[in-house]
């Protein structure tokens, strides 16, 4: 009925909140089967977790949202296949951070009576956080044909990359620097990557529902990798996370099509201590530096990526 006023309007069907759901997938078939005329989106939600304090599994984790992603793609589009319609429902990806800390103790979550702006909520993010989170951006981006919209939970105090004070100073979270990279450098023709990287196994726990449950992640490549085209900057971004704790990853990269690449910009956020944290006394502790040793020549990359470590390096595409 709301179209009837606003032919305009693109709206989105309820998906399940989380993979584990126990009708997770039946429900999206369903609800698409009743409303696929009607909609342009379907919604799905992630958030990440180290509750088991295993960096390399939580790290892994933004793998499964690939999956995830890929399974909600393939109901909707079996659902188009049986009414033989070319139309495609994109995915709104509206929830997805990292957040566990703040998330188990009922009592930090719901106070009683009235209180006035209590504190809730407030995720403190480190290093390895930042690390995973940068992994989630360049899921989104790899999916950008059919994620047109996603939105990132919250954005200030309560699991957010902006923390505040009440009459007091304000300062970036961690997981505000790959955010803030992935907002203002991923813009163009997300690029279709093929990493060949070594490979390791991890098994990572997703509580999330009544019980815990662990998901094996068998070949997880060290590097994550996403590029993007902005043909009116002539820009290539390219996104990279190494995965590794203790090696440093040599990025070779081969950019088919261009002629000329030349490096604009290149940074790195990493640090030796995973749970290095920014506060109100060190807002700064964890901030991205300039990334060494890159080089392009013609239409080749190279550069070295420091253990655990997110790196974005921009380039005049020509």
């Amino acid at each position: 009925m709301m179209k009837w006023v606003d032919r305009s309007l693109e709206l989105a069907a309820c998906g399940s909140s989380g993979r584990r759901m126990p009708t997770f997938g039946a429900w999206e078939e369903t609800v698409l089967e009743h409303t696929f005329d009607y909609v342009e989106y379907i919604s799905l939600h992630t958030y990440l977790n180290n509750y088991d304090g295993d960096t390399p599994a939580f790290l892994a984790s933004c793998d499964l949202m690939d999956t995830f992603i890929e399974e909600v793609v393939a109901i909707a589009d079996a659902v188009a296949a049986k009414r033989r319609s070319s139309k495609r429902i994109m995915l709104s990806f509206d929830e997805w951070n990292v957040w566990y800390r703040t998330r188990r103790d009922r009592r930090t979550r719901v106070l009683p009576g009235w209180p006035i702006a209590p504190k809730i909520l407030e995720e403190i993010y480190n290093m390895e956080d930042a690390l995973a989170f940068g992994g989630c951006c360049i899921s989104l981006l790899n999916h950008a044909d059919r994620i047109t919209a996603a939105c990132l939970a919250q954005l200030v105090n309560a699991i957010a990359p902006i923390m505040t004070e009440t009459g007091g100073s304000a300062w970036r979270q961690t997981i505000f620097h790959p955010f803030a990279h992935f907002s203002r450098m991923g813009r163009g023709r997300v690029l279709k990557a093929l990493v060949d990287s070594p490979t390791y196994a991890a098994r990572y726990n997703d509580p999330n529902g009544p019980i815990d449950e662990f998901f094996p992640l068998p070949a997880v490549p060290y590097l994550k990798l996403a590029a993007v085209h902005d043909d009116k900057a002539g820009m290539l971004t390219v996104f990279a996370l190494n995965r590794s704790l203790t090696e440093e990853l040599p990025l070779e990269l081969l950019a088919g099509g261009f002629k000329t690449l030349s490096v604009k910009q290149a940074l790195q956020l990493c640090d030796p201590d995973l749970k290095a944290i920014n506060s109100k006394d060190a807002p700064e502790r964890i901030a991205p530096k300039p990334l060494a040793a890159v080089r392009a020549t013609g239409e080749t990359l190279s550069a070295k990526l420091a253990p655990a470590s997110w790196n974005v390096i921009q380039l005049a595409a020509g």
